[in-house]
């Protein structure tokens, strides 16, 4: 390391003021406390707050707390291939397989919003900021493993320029970046992003007779219109095949269509495990938004208009990606509601209006994508609500 630290040192002149680099000064900085700690310390005089977190380490956790969602995603691409298309496989070969499809993705995602960010870091003249640490994460993990490569690119472009950058870059951004670029593809290239053939890679096999690339929503909507028990319906559907690919167990587990990394619940909830134990997102929002979809479930349970809405309200939990757009989508510190009481009633009215779009919109049999960013606009106002509260009780403790 003191070699590559000496070579860094050698090459600062010619990005500092009055170097022949000077106007690419910002893209060295951002190398240079990639690899190792800013050698700059506060000024003796002035205020000295000191914190063991800083914006670095704060997204590297998040990546961190994701990384059980991407190993599993890619794991599971691979083992829905081989189920597909009717052969064994090791689990090395799922895995292998998983890898070619999902790291492709990720460094592509990686790559673009990297890009952006340093046109932008060049162009505005200030640092490179972590925040896309997380986000070129969180986009690789909310779409298809068959989404063509140039559309994640794409998708991570306008993101990054439209949700963030036109904002003031990071920690200015008023939408999920992520979910910006997901609802991007959705509706620019709905072919790509949505039906029965785009969540199981198939390759140049033809799929066993009998197999749906189908996920478990798809399924429960399709048996609400058709007027059969969405419950057992889903944990026999393609069941020649898949044992019961879709009961409870399975798929809190993971093992079912999806985007790569919202498959499994399990896998999500060590991540929230991990954000909530280091402080990271709020517990706040993820019990609220937990206990709204429930809550809903539960009303549209009783109500019972159509079959999908009579599914019990803990399947919810576990279809579809309410389960991760809830831990890292909902918690982002940036898009979320900033007061304490605030936080209870954003996550809450996601989780709710996650299972209303979810279970009445026959276009959409999810809902969590259009909640987040829905709930995104709404955050300032529930703080302003909230501040103006707070502020008339203690006008009025002060009056007594």
């Amino acid at each position: 390391m003191k070699f590559l630290r000496d070579l860094l040192d050698k090459q600062k002149p010619l990005f500092q003021k009055g170097g022949k680099l000077e106007d690419l000064y910002y893209l060295y900085e951002a190398g240079e406390t990639f690899m190792f700690s800013p050698n700059h310390t506060t000024a003796i005089k002035g205020a000295q707050v000191k914190d063991a977190i800083d914006l670095k380490r704060m997204m590297i956790t998040v990546v961190i707390a994701m990384i059980p969602c991407l190993l599993f995603g890619i794991y599971n691409t691979g083992h829905l291939h081989y189920l597909a298309v009717g052969e064994a496989g090791t689990f090395g070969d799922k895995f292998v397989l998983g890898l070619t499809l999902v790291l492709p993705i990720v460094l592509v995602a990686y790559t673009a919003g990297g890009i952006v960010e340093a046109v932008f870091a060049v162009v505005r003249k200030h640092p490179i900021n972590e925040g896309f640490l997380v986000t070129g994460m969180l986009i690789p993990l909310i779409v298809p493993a068959t989404t063509p490569l140039w559309q994640v690119a794409l998708a991570t472009v306008f993101a990054v320029v439209i949700a963030k950058e036109v904002f003031g870059g990071t920690g200015m951004n008023i939408l999920n970046v992520a979910m910006t670029a997901r609802a991007f593809l959705y509706f620019a290239y709905p072919a790509q992003i949505s039906g029965d053939q785009v969540w199981t890679y198939l390759g140049d096999k033809m799929p066993v007779d009998g197999f749906s690339g189908a996920t478990a929503l798809a399924v429960a909507y399709q048996s609400g219109q058709d007027g059969v028990n969405a419950v057992t319906n889903l944990a026999s559907h393609n069941a020649a095949l898949m044992d019961n690919m879709f009961s409870f167990q399975n798929m809190f587990m993971g093992f079912i269509p999806g985007s790569i990394g919202e498959t499994s619940t399990l896998m999500v909830l060590i991540g929230a495990a991990i954000l909530l134990f280091t402080g990271v997102a709020s517990w706040k929002i993820i019990v609220s938004g937990f206990a709204g979809a429930y809550l809903m479930a539960a009303v549209m349970q009783l109500l019972a208009v159509n079959e999908f809405m009579a599914m019990p309200a803990h399947y919810h939990l576990v279809m579809g990606g309410v389960a991760f757009g809830i831990v890292f989508m909902a918690t982002d510190p940036v898009s979320a509601s900033q007061t304490e009481s605030g936080k209870w009633i954003y996550g809450l009215l996601i989780g709710v209006l996650t299972i209303i779009i979810r279970v009445t919109n026959p276009a959409y049999p999810e809902g969590i994508m259009l909640a987040v960013l829905f709930m995104n606009v709404f955050a300032p106002l529930i703080d302003y609500y909230v501040v103006k509260a707070n502020k008339k009780r203690r006008l009025q403790r002060a009056t007594v």
